[in-house]
C-alpha cells in the first residue's frame, strides 16, 4: 500500500464516518477501485483508522456517558441486540 493510497483511504473514512452511510463499505470499495489486495495489514490499517474516528467522540462524550445513567443504559440496551446477534 502506497502513500497516496493511505491518504484516499483517510479521506474516505473521514467524510463518510458520521455521515449516515457505511463508512467500512466505502473503504471496501476505494480498496477494491485502488487495486489494493485485502492483506492482514490492510484490514487492521482499515480498522485502525475506524477507531481514530471514533475516538474523538468518546472523548469528547465520556463524562457524560459516566455521569448520566439513562445515557449509559441507553447504549447498553444499543449494543445488546449486536451483541447477542454477533
Amino acid at each position: 500500500m502506497q502513500l497516496i493510497d493511505i491518504i484516499l483511504l483517510a479521506i474516505v473514512e473521514g467524510v463518510t464516518e458520521f455521515l449516515p452511510i457505511s463508512s467500512t463499505a466505502h473503504l471496501v470499495l476505494v480498496s477494491n477501485a485502488l487495486n489494493i489486495k485485502q492483506t492482514e495489514f490492510v484490514k487492521t490499517f482499515e480498522i485502525v483508522i475506524q477507531l481514530g474516528a471514533m475516538a474523538p467522540v468518546v472523548i469528547l462524550y465520556w463524562k457524560k456517558f459516566l455521569i448520566d445513567r439513562m445515557a449509559m443504559r441507553n447504549i447498553v440496551i444499543a449494543f445488546l441486540p449486536a451483541a447477542i446477534i454477533g
